[in-house]
């Protein structure tokens, strides 16, 4: 018997969501979403033979064994412990959550519920990313002693007074945004705990309109834009490793740069986004790399894997299910989940005081 998901939101992952629960072997019962409208559209869309107007209505009447959660962040833990205590596993979107705090919330139902927990960290789903793991995993590189995670815009910034923009809302700017990389840098160190944080943010450049990127939400004049335009930190962990990150949406950098570079006791490598000529994300293909020393050379090795137009969306989708049924081990935890937020806390409350900050 295939598995009965349940989508709420109608927002463009779940187009990916779909696609990756289908491609496993799911079934997708039906869409809820407030606007009711967009459910319908969605639905009509994905050819899901139901749509709702409120989510408490599609868990009451559908037989779901899942769900997934595609809407803004500061709905992200509500919904998850909502689906959790009426016995549905979830598949969120990221960020998990607002904080650490809503985020342990999330991990403790889960625990009660018996139900799996996951998150769309689909950049670890990338074929680079399965590559670069399988290495790792078979001790070419050794651990790894020290990283950087990059992800930098020059002009990025997703529309003004929009949710993205409004703090109580997104938890934060492009630190929570685009933690992406953190994340990615922290799966392949095997998610050390954190130790000490020191960071700094940066919001001179969030209000100004030339910054803005071409995605997003549209303006809303009245809205709120108390968010960080840019972001440098240092991870100390317990493990003695260390990780440096940089996260913007307006930057006065020479391009965007994606990536994760890495330096370990054999070898090192790194996992970098390919950009076209006219500075536009060729998201389909990463660069990958491993340095090593060979014959008293130093040699960069290329990796070749083949491109993926869904930047793993799609396949981090259908690892949920086949987690769910045991055919696949889960690509993420809510253990790692929660050592992620505790770390993003830790960089905005080092930002706020001017000091590190402990976190474990």
């Amino acid at each position: 018997m295939s598995l009965k998901i349940g989508i709420i939101g109608a927002g463009g992952m779940a187009n990916y969501h779909i696609a990756g629960f289908r491609q496993a072997g799911a079934e997708i019962a039906a869409i809820a979403d407030t606007r009711g409208a967009a459910a319908e559209a969605m639905a009509a869309r994905h050819q899901v033979p139901r749509a709702y107007g409120s989510v408490a209505r599609m868990l009451a009447r559908e037989k779901l064994d899942a769900v997934s959660i595609v809407t803004p962040n500061k709905f992200h833990k509500p919904l998850t412990v909502q689906a959790l205590a009426a016995g549905k596993h979830v598949f969120c979107e990221k960020p998990p959550a607002l904080n650490a705090a809503e985020m342990a919330l999330m991990k403790s139902a889960a625990a009660r519920a018996r139900r799996m927990l996951m998150f769309n960290f689909n950049n670890r789903a990338r074929p680079e990313a399965y590559a670069m793991k399988a290495y790792l995993r078979a001790g070419v590189v050794g651990r790894i002693d020290s990283a950087q995670a990059l992800w930098i815009r020059r002009t990025g910034i997703p529309g003004f007074g929009g949710w993205f923009t409004t703090r109580r809302l997104s938890g934060g700017g492009p630190v929570i945004d685009l933690l992406h990389m953190i994340d990615l840098a922290l799966y392949f160190m095997d998610y050390p705990d954190p130790q000490w944080v020191l960071a700094q943010t940066f919001d001179g450049l969030i209000g100004n309109k030339a910054f803005k990127g071409p995605w997003g939400l549209p303006d809303v004049a009245r809205g709120v834009t108390d968010v960080e335009a840019s972001a440098h930190g240092f991870i100390r962990f317990k493990t003695g490793q260390v990780l440096f990150l940089r996260n913007s949406w307006a930057e006065m950098n020479r391009r965007e740069e994606v990536s994760v570079t890495f330096q370990g006791e054999k070898a090192g490598g790194c996992v970098r986004r390919l950009f076209g000529r006219d500075g536009l994300d060729e998201t389909s293909q990463d660069a990958c790399e491993l340095y090593v020393q060979e014959n008293g050379r130093s040699v960069n090795r290329e990796v070749v894997v083949e491109p993926d137009p869904a930047m793993g969306r799609v396949r981090s989708a259908r690892n949920f299910v086949l987690a769910v049924e045991g055919r696949e081990a889960p690509l993420n935890t809510p253990v790692e989940a929660l050592k992620l937020m505790r770390i993003i806390d830790a960089i905005y409350r080092s930002a706020r005081t001017g000091a590190p900050v402990r976190v474990g």
